[in-house]
């Protein structure tokens, strides 16, 4: 019986579906310009671009071009890629351009619907940034899509791993540019520790559309990205600390699978400060005394490696490395690290080589680098369940855009076994039954060790045509996901996220056609083998169809909602036929957390036998309600990591905006800033000796003397100017500013006043960069500690939000002084005829760290920094709008325009 809610959506329709009705007159509209449009010539479908900018520079909206776009694009397509865009591609692409989130099932053409959006706002020339989770699909969309901007006379850039600085300007000059998340916000980090504007390679932040955005701006976003450099080795310290956690007996520690976090009781500290007593690594009588911070952060990480991370789930140890498996993806993520010593406790563990831990340059969450677009929308498969997330933090509403067909996969309730061996021979039996049947099946487990628990398990039961895709085969990914909807395929893989390739029933005939043909020339034989290929990949296709689509089956439910119905979305692409089923057992992870004692129970009272399972619409709600509990408590994280990353945000803003302003500055500019500072230094010297409204007799003098000469490079009267008759603080104040300034005036005409410019400009900059260095570790320290003020009943956010306020003020003040002194003591040689900005700090790395677990999903960047090579797809796709009239439409297979001597998709349209 419906509710009062459920009569009304019957009635009315979903707020959704009342969003998506609003749009129709557009699409109408741009339906109505088809035949107008598809009657001009090639030149002047393009000229239509050049007529859209005049609007816009007189005055007129984007939003007012919206329909007259959009109708520009879709024809545009028509003629490039062959691809017309359906309505409801057309809805997709509004609610991206309204700066939403489109959220579209698997196979609906999101890459094609993101150009209609792209089109329309880069009309305003100030660029526009599409985000990918990989490089490959940045290099692989834009290599695709560049064919239609060119057509339509916009230039394409994509921003990829390895390339150098003069290679990523030129990519964010173009009009639209592709690239990760990962590169932008890594990009934005490295511009601000330039010396010279002329240096930064991007170029502002107009509009950007986040492809995966759930996976982007959801998992990755409880991640900072962070710029670091090596620190004293200290292995010896892990090495020590790791020998004490097997000591302690499970008494000593509480640990709690469902939020992930173990902790020392009381007892466990007094035996732990015993054993650190007697090693000699505890100062004071306490360990929590505020001298051990230090050891009590690395003594918690190795308690954390041995307790709550598991080899073969979490890492796996490759030869003398520890290797992290993204729990998303179930991906090797080799040369990535945990952060903050997390790692090197892992290795202490494992007894491997325990390389060096890195201190934080610069860093800044994924929620605040993309909260700095003027405009930013996404597009994923699944993002309702994060609804509400998206809205508090990113202020983006998600809509759901129906499907071109309607889904036809048949989602199965989940069947409930009491252990792992009945649910496993379940699934054994059930995918030797599909397989025999000739139906493709995705199998879809939740770690390395389950997936091979399966392969063995098969192996033992008979089937031996089968594919695992894990984080040990990686590298055949692409090629084993496009091929598991062959009819009989079986594929088992880890975490189906972000794979960034479509499951076609039959199989991927362009795919095949790349692999198989290879380099065979053009002509007939070749053509002859590209189309029995694509008739076998019918046939087999049609046989799919026939024997139900595919079959996702999952072995177990994933704590988020949205990972399970990611990997259901694999089936059902385009209208197939499709059916999913997940298997569970009480021992699961979720169920064993979520009080599977009580369900063992009640099975046991309703007489379940051995091998028998339980299924019921009721226990999918309950198991839902507990993935709801689940996400509910990771958002709640993550909120209140980015509260305090806030902070850190506003200080990172203030100092990033006032290096940029004072690479801008003219000399004039940068001699007033530095004169602001010498004077307010020389107050501050003044205030320190000389008290507001104190006897001379309390003044000290000889002290003032001795910091002048020290900060000031004078040597100053000041003691016998304190005892003139009737002299004041303010006289004597006024006399140091006088001859400060006389000595800056003679050193800038000795040097020049474009050469003094320089020497301050440079100095301020290289001085605010080593403070805000030495700030950011005072606050990760200030962070580890700040959590125990709970304990007194003061709110460690409000205690985090003061003290790093004045420890900024405080930071301020040091570089008002440190820059006074350096300027006041700095001598020019001046042999060499140019002058060159300084560099960044050397062996520089780009991570990736997870602040609450410590994982790195960014790896080893410090090639970034030094890295002088184009991958061929990047340097193909800087695309010139003057050569479309040149190249116009290439086949894949044809000889490259650019007279290259490589066919045209090894070189400008390659996708990676």
């Amino acid at each position: 019986m419906l509710g009062f809610g459920g009569i009304a959506r019957k009635l009315l329709g979903s707020s959704n579906d009342r969003l998506v009705r609003k749009h129709r007159h557009q699409i109408d509209a741009v339906n109505a310009l088809e035949g107008e449009l598809s009657a001009l010539s090639d030149a002047e479908l393009r000229a239509k671009t050049d007529e859209f900018k005049a609007k816009i520079a007189a005055g007129t909206s984007v939003d007012d071009l919206l329909v007259p776009a959009f109708a520009v694009v879709r024809e545009a397509s028509k003629r490039t890629l062959g691809l017309r865009h359906f309505d409801v591609q057309i809805i997709g692409g509004i609610v991206l351009h309204n700066g939403n989130i489109a959220e579209m099932k698997t196979g609906e053409g999101k890459t094609l619907v993101a150009t209609l959006a792209v089109y329309l706002n880069s009309l305003s020339e100030k660029g526009v940034h599409v985000v990918t989770v990989n490089d490959y699909l940045a290099s692989r969309d834009a290599a695709e899509m560049s064919r239609l901007y060119r057509f339509l006379g916009l230039s394409t850039g994509v921003i990829v791993h390895g390339m150098s600085d003069a290679q990523r300007r030129e990519a964010y000059a173009c009009d639209v540019t592709y690239g990760t998340n990962n590169e932008l916000g890594f990009d934005y980090l490295r511009d601000n520790m330039k010396y010279e504007r002329a240096q930064m390679v991007q170029r502002g932040h107009h509009y950007a559309i986040v492809d995966e955005v759930d996976s982007i701006l959801i998992d990755e976003a409880r991640t900072p990205l962070i710029i670091s450099g090596p620190l004293d080795d200290r292995s010896d310290l892990y090495m020590t600390l790791d020998g004490f956690i097997p000591q302690l007996s499970r008494e000593d520690f509480d640990l709690d699978e469902k939020q992930r976090t173990v902790t020392f009781t009381e007892d466990g500290t007094e035996k732990l400060e015993r054993l650190l007593e007697a090693a000699g690594h505890l100062q004071g009588a306490s360990l929590y005394d505020i001298e051990n911070v230090a050891v009590v952060h690395h003594i918690n990480n190795a308690l954390k490696a041995h307790h709550l991370f598991q080899r073969d789930k979490d890492y796996i140890v490759r030869g003398n490395d520890v290797v992290i498996i993204d729990e998303f993806t179930g991906r090797m993520m080799p040369g990535r690290r945990f952060s903050e010593g997390l790692h090197q406790a892992l290795e202490a563990k494992e007894k491997v080589t325990i390389q060096p831990e890195n201190q934080t340059l610069a860093s800044i969450t994924f929620q605040n680098y993309f909260r700095m677009y003027e405009k930013l929308s996404g597009m994923t498969g699944t993002a309702q369940t994060e609804a509400a997330e998206f809205g508090d933090i990113y202020g983006l509403d998600v809509i759901e855009v129906p499907t071109n067909l309607p889904i036809a996969r048949i989602d199965e309730d989940d069947e409930v076994y009491r252990s792992f061996e009945e649910k496993f021979k379940a699934i054994s039996n059930e995918i030797i039954d599909a397989h025999s049947r000739g139906q493709p099946i995705l199998v879809g487990t939740t770690s390395i060790e389950k997936s091979e628990l399966l392969a063995e398990r098969l192996k033992r039961d008979g089937l031996k045509n089968f594919k695992v895709l894990n984080a040990r085969h990686h590298e055949e990914e692409a090629g084993i996901v496009a091929q598991a909807g062959v009819p009989g395929a079986v594929t088992i893989a880890t975490n189906m996220a972000g794979r960034g390739t479509d499951i076609q029933l039959g199989g991927n005939p362009q795919l095949r056609i790349d692999n198989e043909l290879g380099d065979m020339p053009e002509g007939p034989e070749r053509t002859k083998a590209e189309a029995a290929i694509r008739a076998e990949t019918a046939l087999l296709k049609q046989k799919a169809i026939e024997n139900g689509g595919l079959y996702v089956l999952a072995t177990e439910r994933h704590e988020s909602r949205r990972i399970d119905n990611q990997l259901r979305g694999r089936s059902g692409r385009q209208g197939d036929p499709g059916r999913s089923k997940f298997y569970l057992s009480l021992q699961d992870d979720l169920m064993r957390i979520f009080g599977s004692d009580r369900m063992d129970g009640m099975l046991q009272k309703l007489g379940l036998k051995e091998d028998e399972a339980i299924v019921h619409p009721w226990i999918n709600k309950a198991l839902e309600r507990a993935q709801k509990k689940v996400e509910a408590r990771n958002f709640d994280i993550r909120k209140n990591l980015l509260k305090y990353d806030d902070v850190m945000n506003d200080q990172r803003r203030v100092v990033f905006d006032q290096r940029v302003e004072l690479m801008e500055a003219s000399p004039q500019e940068v001699d007033e800033t530095t004169t602001d500072m010498r004077h307010e230094t020389i107050e501050n010297l003044v205030k320190r000796h000389i008290p507001e409204k104190s006897y001379p007799e309390q003044w000290t003098t000889a002290e003032l003397r001795n910091d002048t000469r020290e900060i000031l490079n004078l040597d100053l009267p000041v003691v016998e100017w304190a005892n003139e008759e009737g002299v004041a603080e303010d006289d004597i104040r006024e006399r140091m500013i006088e001859a400060a300034d006389k000595l800056v005036a003679d050193k800038t005409e000795r040097f020049g006043p474009d050469m003094m410019a320089y020497v301050q400009r440079s100095l301020v900059l290289q001085t605010i960069d080593g403070l805000w260095r030495e700030h950011l570790v005072n606050l990760d320290h200030l962070r580890s500690v700040v959590g125990f003020r709970g304990y007194a009943q003061r709110d460690p956010l409000n205690e985090y939000k003061s003290e790093a306020f004045e420890l900024f003020q405080s930071m301020l003040a040091n570089m008002r002084e440190r820059v006074t002194t350096q300027i006041m003591q700095v001598e020019v040689m001046q042999q060499a005829s140019e002058q060159t900005a300084p560099s960044l700090p050397e062996e520089m790395e780009a991570h990736h760290f997870d602040a609450t677990s410590g994982e790195d999903t960014m790896g080893d960047g410090s090639d970034r920094l030094t890295a002088n090579f184009t991958p061929a797809a990047a340097d193909g796709l800087r695309v010139n709008p003057d050569k479309s009239d040149e190249w116009g439409q290439v086949g894949r297979n044809e000889p490259c325009p650019c007279g290259s001597g490589k066919k045209f998709k090894h070189c400008h349209g390659a996708y990676a």
